[in-house]
């Protein structure tokens, strides 16, 4: 895969809200950090089991991007070390992306969704899109809105599933992967 320029603003924003500490790498603790920050915004104690599943299914995701992108085997990911291995597709094939990431969204869900409907209200949306991924209010409400196809103020796995493939693998600058985490 070749990374034009769109797509290389995309991984650098995507690795921002990897890096949670804002260090310049993505370690495990900064998944550790992330999963602390969203249970805490949703006022969940550690050992609720909603907050194991996504402190869970985070570890998953950094064990994926540690074995495959952590070239120098220092225990840590540099951004030219994740760029190369999504240009590799090590990081993500269109074809194997769901097997990761509804796992990862239902576990969000499951401690976004207060009323358990499967759908995310805006205020729900962007208190995990802040607490997580370091997204400003003000582009939360603009992504929820943008996903909210119906109108009817609420978006659901599908809805950011379909968000999410498009900012790995759309090069639609118009599209929702060129403003799912804000502007690019």
């Amino acid at each position: 895969m070749k990374i034009t320029p769109f797509l290389d603003r995309r991984l650098s924003r995507r690795f921002e809200t990897y890096d949670s500490d804002g260090d310049g790498y993505v370690e495990r603790k900064d998944f550790d950090l992330a999963s602390t920050r969203l249970t805490s915004a949703f006022g969940l104690t550690d050992d609720d089991v909603r907050a194991k599943r996504l402190h869970e299914q985070l570890l998953g995701v950094w064990s994926h991007l540690v074995a495959v992108t952590d070239t120098n085997d220092d225990g840590r990911i540099s951004l030219a070390e994740y760029r190369t291995a999504f240009v590799r597709g090590l990081l993500g094939r269109p074809e194997a992306f769901d097997d990761v990431y509804v796992p990862y969204l239902d576990a969000l869900l499951a401690v976004a969704d207060h009323d358990g409907d499967g759908r995310l209200g805006v205020d729900e949306h962007v208190r995990w899109s802040t607490a997580l991924m370091h997204v400003s209010e003000a582009d939360a409400r603009a992504v929820h809105a943008r996903l909210d196809h119906d109108g009817d103020g609420l978006i659901g796995t599908e809805d950011l599933l379909a968000a999410w493939r498009a900012f790995y693998f759309s090069e639609d600058e118009d599209g929702p992967g060129a403003w799912l985490l804000g502007p690019l």
